[in-house]
């Protein structure tokens, strides 16, 4: 009994690395579509390639994303906005953001 659970929650843990694993990928991906966007201005058309190719839906889905038109149409907005990934996972980021919220509702 005790190795089934053991061996489940292995799995598990293993899934959840894959899964992070993947996502690090998508992360990639768009920051390369960024660089293409500030060198050659067609960030968003590649990404949209990339989502809608079968490698890229094979990415999106081990990664827990579903592949559909709405995010592929959330990719190419956020390319088109040019903030780098790891800027905009980063606390200062979001910070500034909520606080760009807050004075223009006030």
């Amino acid at each position: 009994m005790f190795d089934f659970v053991d061996s489940a929650a292995f799995n598990h843990e293993q899934g959840q690395r894959a899964r992070k694993l993947f996502a690090a990928v998508v992360l990639a991906a768009l920051d390369d579509a960024i660089a293409d966007d500030k060198k050659f201005g067609n960030g968003p058309e590649q990404i949209a390639r990339w989502a809608r190719s079968r490698d890229g839906r094979e990415v999106l889905t081990c990664a827990g994303i579903d592949p559909n038109e709405r995010v592929v149409a959330g990719l190419m907005e956020f390319v088109g906005k040019g903030v780098r990934t790891s800027v905009a996972l980063s606390r200062e980021e979001s910070e500034r953001r909520q606080q760009q919220l807050n004075v223009a509702a006030a």
